[in-house]
């Protein structure tokens, strides 16, 4: 059976939740759209609520199509028209899976590498530093204030990154908190007056680099419970870097230029 309503009961929840962080989290899932993330979320370990398939996709993907419907808990077959009222983006691909927000510990129980996020606004910036934060080999985010993790924009930007990294969510007080006393030392960036300049500063073995939002910055208080703040030094007249810039410069210079764990 295809469904081709769009007022079918089953498609209007699914589009809230793709559509509203507020139906995201009262349902305690989110939406992952396109092959590569559906598949991700198949392979490494997602929970896999509901998975929304058309024809043509399992034409052209059969093999792949088979993995993700092994791994969801329910499949709906639907038209073209019904997956482009529920797709987030302008060309989908046939394919969308609602799945269920993993259930981290609220805040890390051991020390690392980490990079903390507070009230960044883009998701597409949340999810460009996650993808970095990956390669790079970072043990995991934690996303403060108002910043959404699995936000689809920010889903996408990640390249699947989101759904492999452990995220933590919690208050940034708590966050720092909770890094503090587990011996990490948490590097404030900040635009001027930084006691550090990147490229010159030595980072401890269990460190956390942590990003502010783009227009503002890190709040106040946010900056001065951190242990210590850095600076990106820049030339020419530019005032600061895009947020998912500067958290690039400094994840790289703290797994580079850190002392040996």
């Amino acid at each position: 059976m295809i469904i081709t309503s769009n007022t079918n009961p089953v498609i209007k929840q699914a589009r809230k939740i793709v559509t509203t962080a507020k139906a995201r989290r009262q349902e305690g899932l989110f939406a992952a759209e396109g092959l590569r993330l559906c598949l991700d979320a198949a392979e490494n370990g997602g929970v896999i609520h509901t998975l929304f398939v058309t024809p043509a996709f399992e034409q052209a993907f059969g093999a792949q199509a088979a993995r993700m419907r092994a791994a969801a808990a329910r499949t709906y077959t639907v038209s073209d028209g019904v997956m482009a009222r529920l797709a987030d983006t302008e060309s989908p691909q046939g394919v969308l899976c609602l799945c269920q927000t993993p259930t981290y510990g609220r805040l890390p129980q051991q020390g690392g590498r980490f990079a903390v996020l507070e009230n960044l606004a883009d998701p597409a910036n949340l999810g460009a530093i996650a993808r970095t934060a990956e390669a790079l080999g970072i043990n995991g985010l934690l996303v403060c204030g108002g910043c959404e993790a699995y936000h689809p924009k920010a889903l996408r930007a990640s390249m699947g990154a989101l759904l492999r990294l452990p995220v933590f969510q919690a208050p940034v007080a708590d966050a720092l908190s909770a890094l503090h006393a587990l011996g990490v030392t948490t590097y404030a960036a900040v635009v001027r007056q930084g006691e550090w300049a990147a490229g010159q500063t030595v980072f401890e073995p269990a460190c956390a680099v942590v990003i502010g939002n783009e227009a503002n910055g890190l709040t106040p208080a946010t900056a001065a419970a951190c242990r210590k703040r850095v600076t990106i030094p820049m030339a020419g007249r530019a005032e600061s870097l895009n947020a998912a810039a500067a958290a690039c410069i400094l994840l790289w210079e703290m797994t580079n230029r850190g002392q040996s764990v």
